[in-house]
């Protein structure tokens, strides 16, 4: 009798481990999993889906307001910054949601499925931060502002405090890019790396205090995208154009400014994980937008570009198509015959079909970390394995 006790034991030991792996199993699938009700986004021009233009004066519009802008998909000027659709885009599609509508210049739209507050030319840091410093931004719109903007928004936007609890955890929250711009004003000027350098850290806790206060607003899901490799920018090659072949990298892109690039990934990378061990409740994905974009200018002609990947197709000036007086969107300036087959779009954004691979690259893998889990989603999801297409500076 003793023997089979111990036996029954065994057993129920067995079957209560096992009970116990299956539930952590479950809520880990449940943490990583979810089905996305909406998109909230906050960056700049790179998610900017129409609030810059909304905001702007109608007799001063920005340039993304012009053709030919949206000439690809749309066809027609949205506000984004590019001929067509913007990564953000493509992951709504993704995500079988509406494209996501911009807060400014919307504010009687539909904002149940989403929301937008990032503007082109946006920073991370506050503007009178980085003006006292003598670098100036177009406009008051950082990533505390448009955080701020959203808590003030909420009654309007989801209505009771439970309620918006509820739609910030279904939220799948888009933080960026946001960053690039608080480097572009610096650099654009030619001030030394290094004096760029020490923003970083600043822009990097800025990131991560607007994460954590969403965090304590109910945010579950965070993509955070690192910046691009703007060493292969159109237009920091064109500034920053050298006789020196040696500061150039084997496919032409200036190797001091992809360092610099690479630097930022790693300090965002470092933060991201610290608030991952803070909140472990909380799915924090780091987009690796610098090599999901770095392929295409390495192998263009693998994902079906033209082989001249560091030339713009709208825009004027030799040798990349780019001038800094002469931006895409004015008078006179022309954008090539088929955008699709370039990377980049103006000297400073990408095209359509860049985007498109790198939404991709993130939806699918490998530039996600850690991977989206789509396995709990519902068949509202696009099929996985395919993201296909249906049928200057005021704007970064």
């Amino acid at each position: 009798m003793a023997s089979l006790d111990s036996h029954v034991l065994k057993k129920l030991v067995s079957l209560s481990f096992s009970a116990l792996f299956i539930m952590i199993t479950m809520v880990k699938s449940e943490s990583q999993c979810q089905n996305f009700q909406s998109i909230i986004s906050f960056g700049d021009s790179i998610a900017d889906t129409g609030n810059l233009l909304g905001l702007s004066d109608r007799n001063n519009l920005s340039l993304n307001g012009f053709p030919p802008y949206g000439e690809t998909f749309f066809h027609h000027p949205t506000g984004r910054s590019s001929d067509g659709r913007l990564i953000i885009d493509f992951i709504a599609e993704f995500l079988g949601l509406p494209y996501v509508t911009p807060y400014f210049g919307s504010k009687n739209g539909n904002f149940q499925k989403g929301v937008n507050f990032a503007v082109g030319s946006a920073t991370a840091l506050e503007v009178s931060f980085l003006e006292e410093r003598g670098y100036h931004c177009p406009h008051n719109i950082s990533l505390g502002v448009q955080v701020k903007i959203f808590k003030e928004s909420l009654p309007n936007l989801c209505g009771l405090p439970s309620d918006c609890k509820n739609m910030i955890g279904n939220a799948l929250i888009l933080m960026g890019e946001i960053g690039g711009n608080d480097y572009n004003g610096p650099f654009f000027q030619r001030r030394p790396v290094d004096e760029v350098k020490e923003l970083v850290p600043l822009v990097i806790s800025t990131i991560s205090s607007a994460i954590t206060e969403l965090i304590s607003m109910g945010g579950r899901t965070f993509l955070v995208p690192g910046e691009f490799p703007i060493g292969c920018s159109v237009a920091y090659l064109t500034l920053y154009q050298t006789s020196n072949m040696e500061e150039y990298d084997s496919f032409g892109c200036l190797k001091w400014l992809n360092k610099f690039g690479e630097y930022h990934d790693e300090q965002l990378q470092a933060e991201l994980k610290r608030l991952r061990n803070l909140n472990p409740h909380v799915n924090i994905i780091y987009a690796d937008y610098y090599n999901a974009l770095l392929r295409l200018n390495q192998e263009p002609t693998k994902y079906g570009f033209i082989d001249k990947p560091l030339s713009a197709c709208c825009g004027v000036g030799e040798p990349y198509n780019f001038n800094f007086s002469t931006c895409c969107g004015s008078f006179g300036v022309d954008s090539c015959n088929d955008p699709s087959k370039y990377v980049a779009w103006d000297g400073i954004h990408m095209t359509e079909a860049a985007y498109k691979l790198m939404a991709d690259g993130l939806l699918k893998g490998p530039y996600a970390s850690p991977p989206f889990n789509w396995t709990c989603l519902s068949s509202k999801i696009k099929n996985k394995n395919s993201l296909d297409t249906q049928s200057c500076l005021m704007n970064s």
